[in-house]
Order: C-alpha cells, then structure tokens, then sequence
C-alpha cells in the first residue's frame, strides 16, 4: 500500500496542477513578458524595456488611482470587520444565557438570512441598484428623502463624495458573508467559555473584547486579507458606478480600472500589463504584511 501512495497522489494531482500552470502560471509569465513591450494587442510585438514602468511613474492618474486604493484598503477591512463582528456576536452570542445555553438576540436565523442576501446579487446588479440610490437628483432614493426645498446633492458626481459612496457600497455587499463566516467562527466555541465568563461577572462587552475576539483572531486575519485583496480591485462598482468611469476627473480611478481601458479601449496592451505587474506585487505584498504583522500566538481552549 505504502508503494502505491505516490503514483496515487501524483495522478490524483497532476490534472489539476498541468491546468493552474497554463491558466495561471503561465498568465503571469505572459503579462511580465508583455510588461516590456509595446503592443497595441494586435499585430507585431515592440520590446522597449521598462519604459512602460517609466511612464506610468510620471502618469499623474496612475498615483491618483493608487491612493483610492489605499484609501479602500485602509476602510474597507476595518469598517466591514468591526461591522460584521459585532453583528455576528449580537446573532450568537448577544441574546444571553437562558436555561444554561448561550444564544443569540431574538430572530437571529430571520437576521442571517437578510445579512447575507446581498452576496446572492451580482456585483454589477449592486452597482446599477446604489447607482440610482445615489442619483444626484430627486429620482435618486437617497435624494428623494430630503424636502423638496433642499437642494440634491451630487453624491457621484461630486469628486469630493463619490469614492466615499462607493466604499459605502463595498462595505454593504461585503458584510453578509463576514457575518456568517464570523458566525461559523462563533459556532466552534464552546459555550461553556461564555458560560463560564458570565458566572465571573462579565458583560458582553467584556465577553466580545476578551473571548471572542481573541478566540476568533486567526479568522479575522483571513478575512483582513480577503478585503483588502477586494479593495485592490473594486473595478465593477467604479466601472458602473462612476461618472465617466473613473470620475468626476478621476476622483474614483483605481488601478483595475486603469488596467482595464488601457487594454480594450486605449489599445496599450503593454502598458496595462506594467500596471498589471504593480498591482500584483502590491497585492502580494500587503498580503505577506497582513499576515506578518497580525500574526500572534494561538489560544487554546
């Protein structure tokens, strides 16, 4: 049996892994090679070295883009993860003790549901829907509540507002599943920790600050990850949402974007592909410090 487990795990694996290197290897092979050309993406294919990586180093837009990601990657992870753990404590936890069983505030089966339905919508569904919610006249949703006397605001059409909207959505479609993710989380405590701390004195805020957080670290740092790996990206509610995709005067550009017309509509297949390069990297980076940085010891029940 021993002789047969390595042809076993070798064929098993070996489908799999051919298909990841030509579909994704081989992908990011191709754009660093593209990364040093000049292609429209048709016709014959131009070396020129990094002088793509030189001109988006002077391209105003392309620094512009980078601090809406950044302003997305600081927000995003921390609104929705406080949002989403705090809702999560509330369905399993916040109802108290009664007969000896912790659970959660009345409904919270009803309230899962209704969290989590957002992530049943497409992203370019969310983005037409909050696109009218955000109108900058009285049709608008948001608009329409205010007395007719008020004067609309522009919301998306006005740059000092418009990428404020767009986190607020990001953050709307991002939370349901952090709840139930938190709240799997949640489940694998064992009630007799809470049980115990409520004996000692402790209320809830003492139960979420020094039980639950703690206890539910490692998946906090998974999902720190997962959306600020979504704030690099963010390029169908921009591409949707925005005015002008990418306005008002580039005050909503990100990075996807940018990748995104310089390829179809710009024709500079080599350009967008140094832009893919960078976004790469950074994303990898922020990856590897995420998890450098929040890494601590793990606790054990």
């Amino acid at each position: 049996m021993r002789h047969g487990k390595y042809p076993f795990i070798i064929g098993f694996l070996a489908v799999p892994v051919a298909l990841y290197c030509v579909f994704v290897v081989a992908a990011y092979l191709q754009t660093f090679q593209l990364a040093l050309t000049q292609w429209t993406g048709l016709g014959p294919i131009k070396y020129v070295g990094f002088q793509n990586f030189v001109k988006l180093w002077h391209d105003d837009l392309f620094w512009k883009s980078i601090r809406h990601n950044l302003f997305l990657l600081i927000l995003l992870p921390i609104i929705t993860i406080v949002i989403a753990l705090v809702f999560a404590f509330l369905l399993n936890v916040g109802g108290g003790s009664r007969g000896g069983v912790t659970r959660g505030v009345w409904g919270s089966k009803v309230y899962r549901v209704i969290f989590f339905f957002p992530q049943l919508l497409a992203l370019a569904i969310v983005a037409v829907i909050f696109g009218r919610v955000f109108a900058p006249d009285k049709s608008g949703l948001v608009n329409g509540l205010f007395p007719g006397s008020w004067k609309p605001w522009l919301f998306l059409a006005d740059g000092r507002y418009a990428l404020a909207c767009i986190l607020a959505v990001l953050v709307w479609q991002a939370i349901g599943f952090y709840v139930v993710l938190f709240s799997a989380g949640m489940g694998s405590i064992p009630s007799e920790v809470y049980e115990a701390a409520a004996l000692d004195g402790a209320n809830r805020i003492t139960l979420f600050y020094r039980i639950t957080v703690p206890l539910l670290w490692n998946t906090i740092q998974v999902a720190w990850v997962y959306l600020g790996i979504a704030a690099f990206d963010a390029f169908a509610l921009v591409n949707i949402m925005s005015v002008d995709r990418g306005g008002p005067d580039g005050a909503t550009s990100v990075l996807a974007l940018m990748i995104y017309r310089n390829a179809f509509e710009y024709s500079q297949a080599g350009y967008a592909s140094a832009l893919g390069v960078v976004l790469f990297f950074l994303t990898l980076t922020f990856a590897a410090l995420t998890l450098r940085v929040t890494r601590r010891e793990a606790v054990e029940l």
